[in-house]
């Protein structure tokens, strides 16, 4: 394990850790070593105001560093760092780059310890952005979760009574047809156009509808 990986893993797995000897290929992703689940550790007081939702997951990095406190200045310090980080040719060793960075830094008197301190502010930012959103998604989660239970139990309790109701009304069917039968005898005795002119003339009976 290199020197650059044992130091990556501290600082409360604030750092993501990319091993590149995973891989000869850099355009290929390398392996990472992330940390633990933010969900299972403590929140990070860092925050002075709430931090902003990520809608579609996508962050919005300068609100989230002014929810935590951290300044203009101190931003635009690890952004020119990073920029000039960045501008230097690919291959270039890494003490050559960090011979480069740290004259033109001097050269523009800035402190290096606040350039340090901005960036470690920012990666603490950013772990604890991560940690609240993941605690923020585990009660949705959660409640999600149990309200969904409580429509599947009442799903299950509606199916019954549906069941229920259904067998009910079957039984009602043939029981009124059989007490329909007992009467029907009655009323065959007189004969059809017997019946057929009472109900004609009562006004108490509708005549049946005809097919």
């Amino acid at each position: 394990m290199s020197d650059k990986k044992k130091w990556g893993s501290t600082v409360m797995g604030w750092f993501v850790v990319q091993d590149q000897a995973a891989s000869s290929d850099e355009s290929e992703a390398p392996a990472t070593d992330a940390a633990p689940s933010p969900a299972q550790q403590q929140d990070l007081p860092v925050f002075n105001a709430p931090p902003p939702p990520a809608p579609g997951g996508k962050v919005d990095f300068e609100q989230v560093f002014e929810a935590a406190g951290i300044d203009a200045d101190e931003r635009e310090r690890v952004s020119r760092t990073l920029e000039l980080l960045t501008s230097l040719p690919p291959g270039t060793e890494d003490a050559v780059k960090k011979q480069i960075v740290m004259a033109s830094l001097r050269a523009f008197g800035v402190p290096i310890e606040k350039i340090i301190e901005a960036g470690a502010q920012e990666l603490q930012a950013l772990e604890a952005y991560i940690r609240a959103g993941a605690a923020d998604t585990e009660k949705v989660t959660a409640e999600a979760d149990q309200r969904i239970k409580q429509y599947e139990e009442e799903i299950v309790k509606l199916k019954t009574v549906m069941q229920e109701r259904v067998s009910e009304q079957q039984s009602v069917i043939g029981s009124c047809n059989e007490k329909k039968l007992e009467v029907q005898k009655v009323l065959e005795f007189f004969g059809q156009e017997a019946v057929a002119r009472v109900v004609r003339d009562s006004p108490k009976l509708h005549e049946p509808a005809k097919n």
